[in-house]
């Protein structure tokens, strides 16, 4: 087998691996990086512009994984892209978004680029999206060579997969983004048992060690504790949440701990494309049966839109629980706007439920401590920071220590170290030399081709 890492920046961001086994060219996500603008955000296309392309392969439908799939298909036009039947059902609204999100970046920050692919656009691929059902063998033939292709559930986020590839005597696994453990509406990943001769795993979570005590349920509990305590004492809580999963997620640990009266009853707000989102969730769940999801769950809430026309400083006009997108908090976004007016008070609270990225202004206010002052730049508002802040462990990656765990148990003679920073990946070498010293480990720089 033959991998490119087609990121150009390496770690996370535009994920994308070119993979080429027997006859078969092939590609795993084209993502678009976050933190880079205009056509630095892309995966290099420019390597397989003038190759044909057999087919590719969405994990899920986060944007670092999905979001360049347009402008790669508009390159293949006869390349058809295969995914998960949940992912199949989110991943053009989570591309229409974008393409609203860059028209709105194109204005306000000046980037003549966007938006890298149009609403008209994706409804022309949108039949080149093809779903393929968990655990399903698909068969794909090219003259006398057979492969073999099955997704399996990665419990990262609602439709997450993960991918088998099945070629003659040879079987190579890519975990995609992974979760073992539980989340409230969605198992964790439960990967086959068995030899592998590859293994490509992801290793966000590589320079992190596992909280010593804590688990999800212990972090769910000490979540829904502390929004009681901010609520009685008269505060609001705002939970700055991804649209995708994580979101409907904290709704529904809301509404379970409201009904059991751990949490008092008060006001819900909810705000975003996460709202949207639970609708998917809720036909998801009742289709296929493979997310735990339903529109009652905001009815029983009484979830209520939350006020327009907040003016930094001051308080918000009804205390309640705020579950806002987005997770990093941010620049104009509702959980941006409405910690710039709870930042200042004492009896309000920040409780982050996902990862932040260091550079976004939600990284930088958990860097921030207490009596400091904190800048939102655009809202060209400072104040010290007052309010209780809290990160929970609550990520949808998996351990090292879990991931670590699977690849070994496959006895592979090859693994691939993806989808994670240097140090992360760093991490995964000692003790893969000191367990399995034979094990031939790959570390792939990106536009290098690696015979694997």
């Amino acid at each position: 087998m033959k991998l490119t890492d087609l990121n150009t920046r390496g770690g996370i961001g535009a994920n994308s691996l070119l993979i080429e086994i027997g006859r078969f060219t092939f590609l795993i996500d084209a993502g678009l990086n976050p933190k880079a603008t205009g056509l630095e955000g892309i995966p290099d296309f420019s390597l397989i512009r003038d190759r044909h392309i057999d087919f590719a392969i969405l994990t899920h439908c986060h944007l670092d994984h999905l979001g360049s799939f347009p402008v790669f298909l508009r390159e293949h036009p006869e390349t058809n892209v295969f995914m998960s039947q949940p992912t199949h059902s989110l991943a053009e609204r989570m591309l229409h978004n974008s393409v609203n999100v860059m028209s709105r970046q194109r204005e306000e920050k000046h980037i003549p680029e966007y938006p890298l692919f149009t609403h008209s656009e994706l409804d022309r691929i949108g039949p080149r999206f093809m779903p393929i059902i968990f655990g399903q063998k698909k068969k794909m033939r090219i003259e006398n060579d057979e492969l073999e292709l099955t997704l399996f559930p990665s419990g990262h986020i609602p439709g997450a997969a993960a991918v088998e590839i099945t070629h003659k005597h040879r079987s190579i696994f890519f975990t995609g983004d992974v979760l073992f453990d539980n989340q409230k509406i969605l198992p964790g990943a439960k990967f086959p048992a068995k030899h592998y001769d590859t293994i490509v795993t992801e290793t966000t979570h590589g320079a992190k060690p596992a909280p010593e005590g804590k688990d999800r349920n212990s972090e769910i509990e000490r979540l829904t504790s502390s929004i009681s305590k901010v609520i009685q004492r008269g505060g609001s809580v705002l939970v700055p949440v991804f649209a995708l999963g994580r979101m409907q997620e904290v709704l529904t640990i809301l509404q379970k701990a409201i009904k059991a009266k751990k949490i008092p009853k008060c006001p819900v707000f909810g705000a975003g494309l996460g709202m949207d989102i639970a609708n998917y969730f809720d036909m998801i769940a009742r289709k296929t049966g493979l997310v735990k999801f339903n529109r009652n769950i905001i009815k029983d809430l009484k979830l209520k839109n939350p006020p327009r026309k907040l003016k930094p400083g001051r308080d918000v006009p009804i205390p309640g629980i705020y579950i806002l997108g987005s997770g990093m908090l941010v620049e104009r976004t509702p959980s941006y706007n409405t910690a710039a007016s709870l930042l200042g008070h004492h009896h309000n609270a920040i409780f982050f439920v996902g990862y932040c990225d260091p550079d976004t202004p939600g990284g930088k206010l958990l860097e921030t401590k207490a009596g400091d002052n904190f800048l939102f730049e655009t809202l060209e508002y400072q104040t010290p920071v007052r309010v209780e802040i809290e990160k929970l462990e609550m990520s949808g990656h998996a351990g090292r220590e879990d991931l670590l765990e699977f690849a070994l148990q496959a006895t592979p003679r090859a693994i691939v170290l993806t989808h994670g920073d240097q140090d992360a990946r760093d991490w995964f070498m000692d003790p893969l030399l000191e367990e399995a010293p034979k094990i031939n480990v790959t570390d792939p720089k990106p536009l290098q081709e690696y015979q694997i």
